[in-house]
């Protein structure tokens, strides 16, 4: 789109509202001088899943059409704002994805939860009860914080009276000393 300077309208367009002529120019002049730099920017920002670079490519050209005053040459490169828009959609579907339960589909029924025996929980709480009295009261205290008091890492550091950072180091160090304890005391698995 270099050297041109000439838009339909500076407002937003709506969606469902028709394409003109001049618009479907100034599309196609867009696409011919950006699709294949944006589509291999794309490529990367997708970790090379062509199906969802060229959906991001569309989708960036869209936002194009919907906002020309973006495209002002005034404003700034058309290149640069494609790419960052290509970006902050790679971003924005990312963080959908990572926010989204995973789904699975299958033809089998889950298998029936295992009835747990009452015995093996008991020796399992002694032999965990156990363990963590072998620790030191400090490694002690931040599991049972942590683990059986449920709380945050900002919660256990007020109650303690440590920073937080304190409660992060000496949970991953107990955690290190709790499994040498079960493993001193035969515990595999």
């Amino acid at each position: 789109m270099k050297g041109r300077t000439h838009r339909r309208s500076p407002r937003r367009r709506k969606r469902g509202t028709a394409i003109s002529d001049h618009d479907a120019q100034l599309l196609r002049a867009l696409h011919d001088e950006h699709a294949d730099a944006l589509f291999a920017h794309a490529l990367r920002l997708v970790n090379g899943d062509r199906s969802r670079a060229e959906d991001l490519v569309q989708e960036t050209l869209l936002r194009a059409w919907r906002h020309p005053e973006s495209l002002d040459p005034r404003r700034g490169s058309v290149r640069a704002w494609l790419f960052t828009t290509a970006r902050n959609l790679a971003i924005d579907a990312w963080r959908r994805r990572s926010t989204r339960v995973g789904e699975v589909y299958t033809d089998e029924l889950p298998e029936p939860a295992e009835t747990v025996d009452e015995t093996e929980r008991a020796v399992e709480a002694w032999t965990v009860a156990e363990a963590l009295n072998r620790l030191s009261p400090t490694h002690r205290e931040v599991l049972v914080e942590c683990f059986y008091q449920g709380r945050s890492v900002a919660e256990a550091a007020a109650r303690l009276g440590v920073p937080p950072g304190t409660v992060k180091s000496r949970t991953h160090y107990a955690l290190r000393s709790l499994r040498l304890v079960l493993v001193e005391m035969g515990v595999t698995g």
